[in-house]
């Protein structure tokens, strides 16, 4: 009964916090010592939750040559008294992480990333003005480093999402590609010295942006890919509603597919706002 007891009250308190718009979760513990926590403890606290994934249809832009998005009912409720569909979409479509394979043979595939590894800690840098003046524009160390005068060092172990303003040109495909009329892209992203430098002075977990591209749209190397994926590290692309995180303090949750040997997935990207 006293276990009883002391369930409900933990309930209760769990409630109010999350009805307080704050609260703290934590893997359930077993010490005889309640002052001593595990070090393996880990706890995110949010006020909110921002999803940072587009809705998928068959119009959203996608990377020339990519398959097209499809829908197909296969089941509806008066004939079959239940609704379903069938999906088909490219593993780099929509809000999607690349895996390691997508650049770098042998590399490893999507159902191989480990769960821990999924829920990491973020910063924003904000490249509006930048962008907006040069389609072309990449994230240089120096953007780094005055980033980090006004919000301090980057943390070890962040992914580093880069905030272009072009989640603002999703619903125009030309316009977010940059397509011109040789069928060249422009759209911003990291130099492959920015990139660099986050893994090997930071320690960086990963990059995310709101393009389709880690790349710029003008780098046919892939530099900022490779890197990540000889480092089986992270790379978000497609990200939106990057105007409502902060600087610093957000933890992001990733939820894929587990797709054997996949070369990406599109994915939810969950966003706990401090």
């Amino acid at each position: 009964m006293f276990r009883r007891f002391l369930s409900g009250v933990l309930l209760l308190s769990l409630l109010a916090a999350a009805a307080a718009g704050c609260t703290t979760l934590a893997p359930a513990q077993t010490t005889s010592s309640p002052s001593a926590p595990s070090p393996m403890t880990k706890t995110i606290t949010y006020s909110r939750v921002v999803d940072l994934s587009h809705v998928i249809h068959p119009e959203i832009p996608l990377w020339p040559g990519d398959p097209p998005v499809e829908f197909e009912t296969v089941a509806e409720l008066e004939r079959d008294g239940f609704y379903l569909r069938r999906f088909s979409i490219g593993e780099h479509s929509a809000t999607h992480i690349n895996a390691s394979n997508s650049f770098v043979a042998g590399g490893r595939g999507i159902d191989a990333y480990p769960p821990e590894g999924l829920v990491v800690p973020a910063v924003v840098i904000d490249i509006r003005p930048q962008a907006a003046a040069n389609p072309d524009y990449a994230l240089t160390v120096d953007d780094v480093l005055a980033w980090e005068r006004d919000h301090g060092r980057v943390p070890a172990g962040s992914v580093v999402i880069l905030f272009t303003g072009w989640q603002e040109k999703w619903n125009d495909p030309k316009a977010f590609f940059g397509l011109d009329e040789a069928g060249g892209l422009h759209f911003p992203g990291f130099s492959a010295e920015a990139t660099r430098f986050l893994f090997d002075q930071r320690q960086a977990a990963g990059m995310g942006i709101d393009t389709h591209g880690v790349d710029p749209g003008q780098d046919p190397t892939f530099a900022t890919n490779t890197m990540i994926a000889e480092r089986n590290a992270i790379a978000l692309e497609c990200l939106t509603n990057l105007d409502q995180l902060p600087p610093t303090g957000t933890t992001l949750v990733l939820g894929i597919l587990r797709l054997k040997d996949g070369s990406g997935t599109p994915l939810s990207v969950m966003a706990f706002v401090p």
